[in-house]
């Protein structure tokens, strides 16, 4: 199994649609684009800001090998799961190919699994994957915290489960799986504004959304913080602290997509049961934008 390096800054894509609510396949790729010459170290198409819930088999495959063509040589983890072991299994038969390095597998949503359950499952897909897995935790969004023994337990006794986006807006555990978990298991943070917090304890980087806007910046932010240029890393971070904050003001992906049709990169359209941006969210982003 080949292990993709997944360090720095890896963007969390989103989804552009027409004002018909049809996906844009050529933004999509002009977004891609975009990144790359940014300097973004990987990608994560089909994740929660691609709003994926919404896009059908035939929107995802096609994202996916949008991303791929346009990336670079990037690494991909895509995005994948469900809440059974059957269903994100039959996601990764669907999108499995050459396109994908990793998964990023969320922890099961709705369901509410206990710590052993939670286990059990991340156990039963690794067994079954040809590509390695990174967990994501993001209990905002799940119902379910995965807890730092648990993960630190996969980390040591599941072959193919190579890294955590720890989203649980705890620094702590981050901490606690860096200093348990194996030290080639890779701590991404699923949280832009706790990055440079989260690398001084250890973890490798970022899936970020706020790159989907500034991918330099945030680029730039990751590589001097695995520099050790910490210095410069915080002074990067201090001028992209209004824009972290104001991605998250309404329910990502709502706010960034309203960025980048404020930049002229896309519409501003959702599919339900999300919508565009309220006015002052627009009037917020024209601001730290300077638009």
């Amino acid at each position: 199994m080949k292990i993709p390096e997944l360090k720095g800054c890896g963007t969390a894509l989103l989804t552009p649609f027409l004002e018909d609510g049809e996906v844009d396949y050529e933004a999509f790729a002009a977004l891609v684009q975009r990144q790359a010459e940014g300097g973004v170290d990987f990608l994560v198409p089909l994740g929660t800001t691609a709003e994926t819930p919404t896009l059908d088999p035939v929107e995802r495959v096609s994202l996916l090998e949008i991303a791929h063509d346009c990336a670079g040589g990037r690494p991909l983890l895509v995005g994948c799961g469900s809440n059974s072991v059957a269903g994100t299994l039959a996601q990764m038969n669907m999108l499995d190919g050459a396109a994908v390095d990793a998964w990023l597998v969320v922890v099961p949503f709705y369901n509410k699994p206990n710590q052993e359950g939670q286990f059990r499952y991340f156990k039963a897909i690794a067994e079954e994957s040809r590509k390695p897995i990174v967990v994501y935790n993001v209990p905002g969004r799940t119902g379910a915290n995965m807890l730092p023994q648990t993960c630190i337990r996969l980390a040591r006794e599941v072959p193919g489960i190579i890294g955590i986006k720890e989203a649980s807006g705890k620094i702590e555990q981050a901490r606690e799986i860096v200093a348990g978990a194996p030290s080639d298991f890779c701590v991404l943070s699923g949280d832009d504004d706790l990055t440079l917090e989260m690398m001084r304890s250890g973890g490798r980087g970022v899936i970020s959304v706020a790159s989907n806007i500034w991918p330099d910046k945030v680029s730039a932010m990751t590589r001097a913080a695995l520099d050790g240029r910490w210095d410069e890393a915080a002074a990067i971070e201090e001028g992209l602290k209004a824009l972290f904050k104001a991605c998250f003001v309404e329910p990502n992906p709502i706010p960034a997509k309203a960025a980048l049709s404020l930049l002229g990169l896309c519409t501003d359209a959702m599919r339900l049961p999300l919508v565009p941006a309220e006015e002052s969210t627009r009037a917020l982003l024209r601001e730290v934008l300077g638009v």
